[in-house]
């Protein structure tokens, strides 16, 4: 049986604000919004190059807002993507490193918080 996660909701307190976080400073693409009444609005974003998305909006989730912690990405070079995110004004860790893989964390305007993750592989 294959099972694939596509979708992961972030709970915030303000979706344009949360929308704009991640879409002008985190580089995440913008694929849905929707209002579809005054409690549900649909906003679903994907970090360049992957499967899986994020949703974020009114009536999505009951989780409080800056509860999701550690969902994490992996990409090519800590260090760059750590520049780059640093240079589009969020907030990030140094480059930890560990025997399995080089890290870098943030968090978006609430508190949820997020691992990029370079994977170290063994010579």
């Amino acid at each position: 049986m294959e099972m694939r996660i596509e979708l992961v909701p972030i709970p915030v307190t303000d979706v344009d604000r949360a929308k704009s976080f991640y879409v002008d400073q985190v580089g995440f693409n913008a694929d849905h919004d929707h209002v579809v009444g005054p409690e549900l609005r649909f906003v679903q974003l994907t970090p360049p190059g992957s499967a899986c998305s994020v949703v974020l909006g009114v009536g999505i989730t009951d989780m409080a807002p800056g509860s999701q912690r550690g969902v994490q990405m992996v990409v090519a070079d800590a260090d760059a993507a750590r520049k780059e995110l640093a240079g589009r004004g969020v907030e990030v860790s140094e480059v930890d490193d560990q025997p399995w893989g080089r890290f870098v964390y943030f968090a978006d305007p609430d508190g949820n918080t997020w691992a990029l993750q370079q994977i170290v592989r063994p010579n």
